[in-house]
């Protein structure tokens, strides 16, 4: 077998290479509160990555930022029944507001709340409370509001960034006099959704509804971005909901239209977290570390000079920092390319594997020979082996290697997902691409399925067994002809996409 950085390959344990890269990679690592995670500075460059390209992308559709609090009182979950039913197993709740020193020498809580505080697993009725005072006519619609923050649901089975009890994420709160545009807020943000996940993560995804079953709680219908995994598992990676008037009627959210009637709005909510992290990771990492597509990378291009001699020092770091600042002059989508040099005292062979692990897309070595020949020793993390360039030659296709790359994960990610998507017309052949091949690894299973179906409880139920999900009805397909339902046998025009998932 060829060596590889990360052990377990994938091959052999799915699960434990993921922790792996995300421990190689120095992205994050479990913190004392269990089911918490810390994000490190190589992650959380990631995560601010995401979040300035998807910041402006929700300025540029009309949305501005605001923050609520963290702390939501009971009984506003409580006002919107099938809200409070789908969220409680995971809220936290804070009981007391002060500590004293208990009869043990330690410290008890005291001083309890009037009224329990939910820390925050959404914010739909907190939001929802705020746009009923903000809204008194449809001269104050739409109202866009986006914020960033942290979420609460109790979850004590970690895996970094995909379930942890805390994590970071956006959620955008909208308010509209129509339902016809509070729909089309709905899809425009779904829009932006896969937009981001294309063109920026590379990584390919399927837009489509939901499920009554997959529903958010407390709305009417529920779009996702759904993309396949290297293990050929479903990630939902970005939801949006329309939430019709459902929170509105409970949160008293009403105006005055253009007629002097009074209405309830029509509302919408939509997010993504730190779960894209996970998603990125497992799109494109291989078995020796992370692949980072080059518009979320912290650094596009690592320097890292080649000194054997002492001597040879201030030659070679003068020759990487000019490089560092012509490559600092040159832009990759519209922005200045990120590049840093690796001056630590560490063994060449060392410092690459550390990059190579990190997923830096490009790494440039440098030394005495490459100073003679004004050229630079190429690594393209995309690629097993490295070359030499002219420094000219890479300085001026220093952007066009970036999108080289970009490009090819996407493709390749695209590529893995099609050879892994099958249409079914019969019951027993889903289920054997489902099931098991070998008692022994049981994650070994089919990819995505397509096939009719009626989207009814009946259906969840037979597929439970199976531990496979209807992931959405895709949006983007031509109008089906009526076709039967392979679980039913009823007639139906619906085609789902089904999986296993996170």
């Amino acid at each position: 077998m060829a060596k590889t950085a990360i052990t377990p390959t994938r091959d052999q344990d799915y699960p434990g290479w993921y922790q792996q890269v995300v421990r190689s990679a120095d992205l994050a690592e479990n913190s004392p509160v269990r089911g918490c995670m810390v994000i490190k500075p190589w992650g959380y460059g990631i995560w601010e990555n995401m979040q300035a390209v998807l910041d402006r992308m929700f300025k540029d559709t009309g949305h501005e930022n605001a923050y609520f609090p963290l702390f939501i009182p009971k009984s506003f979950l409580e006002k919107e029944a099938e809200h409070v039913e789908g969220f409680a197993k995971e809220c936290a709740v804070v009981t007391h507001h002060r500590l004293e020193p208990g009869p043990d020498g330690g410290l008890v809580p005291a001083g309890k709340l009037e009224e329990p505080l939910i820390v925050r697993p959404t914010s739909e009725t907190i939001i929802g409370h705020m746009f009923a005072k903000w809204i008194e006519s449809y001269r104050d619609l739409p109202l866009k509001i986006n914020q960033w923050a942290n979420v609460v649901r109790w979850e004590m089975r970690v895996r970094l960034f995909l379930r942890t009890a805390e994590f970071l994420w956006q959620e955008g709160h909208t308010a509209h006099a129509t339902k016809e545009e509070a729909l089309e807020e709905t899809r425009l943000m779904l829009d932006v959704y896969a937009d981001f996940a294309e063109n920026y993560m590379a990584m390919p995804v399927i837009k489509g509804e939901k499920t009554v079953g997959e529903r958010f709680p407390g709305a009417d219908t529920t779009y996702s971005i759904e993309a396949m995994m290297q293990d050929r598992k479903a990630l939902q990676a970005g939801t949006s909901h329309f939430l019709g008037q459902n929170f509105s009627k409970a949160q008293e959210i009403k105006f005055q239209d253009k007629e002097g009637n009074e209405s309830f709005a029509w509302t919408t909510s939509w997010g993504v977290s730190t779960r894209l992290i996970g998603a990125l990771i497992m799109t494109h990492s291989d078995d020796d570390g992370l692949v980072l597509p080059p518009k979320l990378a912290p650094k596009q291009v690592v320097i890292c000079p080649v000194i054997r001699k002492d001597e040879e020092r201030d030659q070679v770091m003068e020759y990487c920092k000019s490089l560092e600042a012509e490559l600092k002059a040159a832009q990759y989508d519209g922005q200045q390319v990120r590049v840093t040099i690796d001056a630590r005292d560490v063994r060449g062979g060392e410092k690459k594997w550390h990059h190579v692990k990190r997923g830096v897309p490009i790494r440039i070595e440098a030394g005495p020979r490459d100073i003679e020949s004004d050229s630079v020793f190429v690594g393209r993390r995309d690629q097993p082996k490295s070359s030499g360039m002219g420094r000219s030659e890479f300085v001026a296709k220093v952007g066009e290697i970036l999108g080289e790359i970009q490009d090819g994960l996407f493709q390749r990610a695209l590529a893995y997902r099609e050879e892994n998507t099958r249409t079914f017309k019969s019951l027993d052949k889903f289920k054997k691409y489902f099931t098991p091949k070998n008692a022994d690894k049981p994650e070994v299973h089919g990819g995505f399925a397509k096939c009719y179906f009626v989207d009814c409880a009946e259906v969840d139920e037979m597929l439970k067994p199976l531990k496979v999900t209807p992931r959405c009805i895709p949006l983007d397909q031509e109008e089906a002809e009526e076709g039967r339902c392979i679980f039913t046998g009823k007639p139906t025009k619906t085609v789902g996409v089904f999986g296993k998932s996170y």
